[in-house]
């Protein structure tokens, strides 16, 4: 493990189409492309939640999908949410504020106390992992100290997927590759972030694993640190 902070071992699994978009523009559900999902590959993402201690994904995905994050097509328990959410202005009536699992936001020592207070009102954990920003190595500490999580799975859009990989804390990716072309220059895509100015800064990656699951494509690759 490169980064040598306790932390979990993380995973980051996505789908995205051949041109390696999450969804069909800009601000649009990634629940459109997921439902062309093969039914067999729901159940390994479902499969893949039940055997990680926790699951994450940022603020602005559940805003546009308002997903549940839970496991519900296998047998098993439902993961630890954690919501890294640095204003602490998460959607009240979020379904991962629900009771169906726990769930942790993580925000930053400038989030306004009123919005913590409405949502420890709502009974999930509140978090504090940075001042202005979120920390993310910090906050992979906390799980790791705090809440006893060993093994996290990250569901994120491109902006979380780009700062867990520029501060070291991935471990491995699995894509399911959707089979479409969605085009789009600001069409989101599996990774944000700065744009790189240099071959050095690129993540490297090694193919492990490769696989049909139904009808979809499966690639698995463990990254290497530079």
């Amino acid at each position: 493990m490169e980064n040598r902070i306790n932390r979990p071992h993380v995973l980051i699994m996505s789908e995205m189409t051949v041109d390696g978009k999450l969804t069909l523009w800009k601000g649009a559900s990634s629940k459109i492309l997921m439902q062309f999902m093969d039914p067999e590959t729901e159940v390994l993402l479902h499969k893949t939640r039940a055997e990680y201690d926790a699951i994450m994904v940022g603020s602005n995905t559940i805003r546009i999908d308002n997903s549940m994050l839970t496991v519900r097509h296998v047998e098993g328990s439902s993961p630890i949410r954690v919501i890294p959410n640095r204003g602490a202005d998460i959607p009240l009536d979020s379904n991962v504020l629900g009771p169906d699992a726990q769930t942790v936001v993580a925000v930053s020592e400038e989030a306004p106390q009123e919005r913590v207070a409405a949502l420890l009102k709502k009974g999930v954990d509140v978090l504090v992992a940075g001042k202005t920003e979120i920390d993310f190595p910090l906050l992979m500490s906390l799980l790791y100290d705090k809440y006893q999580i060993r093994s996290l799975m990250v569901e994120g859009g491109p902006t979380l997927n780009y700062y867990m990989l520029k501060n070291r804390l991935v471990d491995e990716l699995r894509l399911i590759h959707l089979p479409f072309i969605v085009g789009g220059a600001d069409t989101p895509s599996l990774v944000g972030g700065m744009h790189i100015r240099s071959v050095e800064e690129m993540f490297h990656l090694s193919l492990k694993n490769h696989y049909m699951c139904g009808k979809n494509l499966i690639t698995e690759y463990d990254i290497l640190y530079q």
